[in-house]
């Protein structure tokens, strides 16, 4: 078996097994709400026993339709009705809770990282239209940037020579082939005000597996695709990406009408364990 295809599903037992077991916790500790205190609620009132049972059956099952509907889809791998909620129920809810729970398990933080990056590209996939350029932002980590170079591109992307000592230069011909917005940012305050300036309604985003986890988190309810950065020379200095990841994201997400002519000459489905690199 391709030792990628292996990867990605061992990556994507790892997180549906830590989401069920973060379901699982929260349920309990929801039953525990109401059993713990249940001899002395019936002596406030008669019914405030079973006002709070209702109240934490109510909880319990907001949890579990979340978890199922999140489920099925990262199965299934097709949008179901409230894709959307189910993802931003990862987010917000689910992730923080498994990175607590793997590490109470000994599972290191990448690998759950990793793993919610892979799953999240899968929902983001399912769930996703298509769209013009310019309503597409590639958002780029300064660290793609060769560390001599003295061009100040932040907030001038065509202040680039492209002299091909980078990955630059490859970016800025994506952007000029398909008119998508092309931005880098130093860090997550930078990246940010980007998002809120150029108003996308979709990024495809290259960073570290940490960056890449918190920026899909900054930036829910916009769907982010993340695509994770090569480091030769270990973090933060003088990454590299591969090009037609990008290019093969761009082909799922643009609207047909503005890839005409632009063959990639490679298959246009994309794997999110190629997208991430895993």
């Amino acid at each position: 078996m391709n030792q990628n295809i292996s990867t990605r599903r061992a990556r994507k037992r790892l997180f549906i097994g830590l989401i069920s077991g973060t379901c699982l916790v929260v349920c309990l500790f929801l039953m525990a709400l109401w059993i713990v205190p249940y001899i002395g609620l019936g002596n406030i009132h008669h019914y405030a026993t079973w006002a709070l049972g209702a109240f934490v059956v109510g909880l319990i099952g907001v949890v579990c339709v979340g978890y199922w509907g999140l489920f099925l889809n990262i199965v299934t791998k097709k949008p179901l009705p409230g894709s959307r909620r189910f993802r931003g129920l990862t987010i917000k809810l689910f992730l923080p809770l498994m990175v607590l729970l793997g590490k109470a398990l000994g599972i290191d933080k990448q690998s759950i990282m990793l793993s919610f990056i892979s799953v999240n590209n899968e929902l983001v996939q399912a769930e996703a239209a298509r769209y013009k350029p310019e309503q597409v932002l590639l958002l780029m980590p300064h660290c793609l940037q060769n560390s001599k170079c003295d061009k100040r591109l932040t907030y001038d992307i065509n202040n680039c020579a492209r002299c091909g000592k980078c990955p630059i230069a490859g970016l800025l011909d994506l952007h000029d082939k398909y008119g998508v917005n092309l931005a880098i940012a130093t860090g997550g305050t930078i990246a940010r005000r980007i998002v809120v300036q150029m108003r996308p309604r979709m990024i495809i985003a290259v960073a570290c597996h940490r960056d890449l986890s918190s920026g899909i988190q900054d930036t829910y309810p916009l769907p982010v695709f993340g695509v994770l950065n090569e480091r030769p020379h270990g973090p933060c200095l003088d990454t590299t990406v591969a090009h037609y990841l990008l290019e093969e994201a761009l082909h799922r997400f643009l609207l047909e009408d503005y890839l005409e002519g632009k063959n990639i000459g490679i298959g246009l489905t994309i794997s999110t364990a190629q997208a991430t690199k895993l």
